[in-house]
């Protein structure tokens, strides 16, 4: 990123402001909602993958914390229950640990040119099913298995598998505790990865956490405020905009890839 301009590295600030907003208000969304933007500035998934894991393993690790440390004794003297849902998180992990360590050998071994193109591709989906209001959904045992599998995959090699796995957990975890359960899913996912990055020598663009890290910071604190908001209100026009926005980001990245 040293050899970035000025007004890529102002592009930069701005997109880690949204996605900051993005993981703290839904859950998810950190990385597949701000990656096909920061490839526009620079067209290498390597470049920031680092940062948006450190990210998430900052902020999801924090969100979980102050929630469960409001657990104060009820009345009656008893503790409420966690924020997460263990028991279905690891039931998760177990299905998804070997797809994940086979997406991120996939990260470390592909051109990153193919990489982009991967991620493009799924954005475009993803978008196509917020437009149309209609998420991704599982129907049964296989296909949740088959969701979780292709999540974990695809979460490997991009961080970009939420709406797979989010399609299965929404189903079977109470809505209090969906965000932190994924925050929870997402730490360990991502600690995997950024041991990945270690071992293979990856640049992790520690001198950029100095200036990026407020930025997250300052969407974060928005999203807090948004996800309260979205508990009690009606979303789908804020999806179907988002999905409108990432279809025409996610077109015009694919346009670069192959006229460039």
């Amino acid at each position: 990123m040293s050899d970035l301009s000025l007004y890529q590295l102002v592009l930069i600030g701005l997109i880690f402001v949204w996605s900051g907003f993005v993981r703290s208000g839904l859950g998810f969304g950190g990385a597949v909602l701000s990656l096909p933007f920061l490839l526009l500035v620079d067209n290498d998934p390597l470049v920031f993958l680092p940062l948006i894991a450190a990210h998430l393993l900052i902020f999801s690790s924090l969100t979980i914390f102050m929630n469960n440390r409001k657990r104060a004794p009820q009345a009656d003297g008893e503790v409420r229950d966690s924020t997460v849902d263990w028991r279905y998180l690891w039931r998760m992990l177990g299905i998804m640990i070997v797809p994940k360590m086979i997406g991120v050998l996939g990260l470390l071994t592909l051109p990153a040119s193919v990489m982009s193109i991967i991620i493009f591709c799924i954005v475009g989906t993803y978008s196509v099913s917020y437009i149309l209001n209609r998420p991704f959904r599982s129907n049964s045992k296989v296909v949740d298995t088959l969701f979780l599998m292709l999540g974990g995959y695809v979460s490997g090699t991009s961080l970009i598998g939420a709406p797979l796995i989010i399609a299965v957990a929404a189903q079977h975890i109470a809505k209090e505790k969906l965000r932190d359960t994924l925050f929870a899913l997402w730490f360990i996912l991502v600690a995997i990865k950024m041991a990945a990055f270690i071992y293979a020598g990856v640049d992790l663009q520690l001198i950029h956490h100095l200036w990026l890290l407020p930025c997250v910071t300052v969407g974060h604190f928005i999203g807090l405020r948004f996800h309260d908001h979205m508990l009690k209100g009606e979303t789908s026009k804020f999806f179907r905009m988002l999905g409108i926005t990432l279809l025409v980001i996610s077109c015009i990245g694919l346009w670069q890839i192959v006229a460039g």
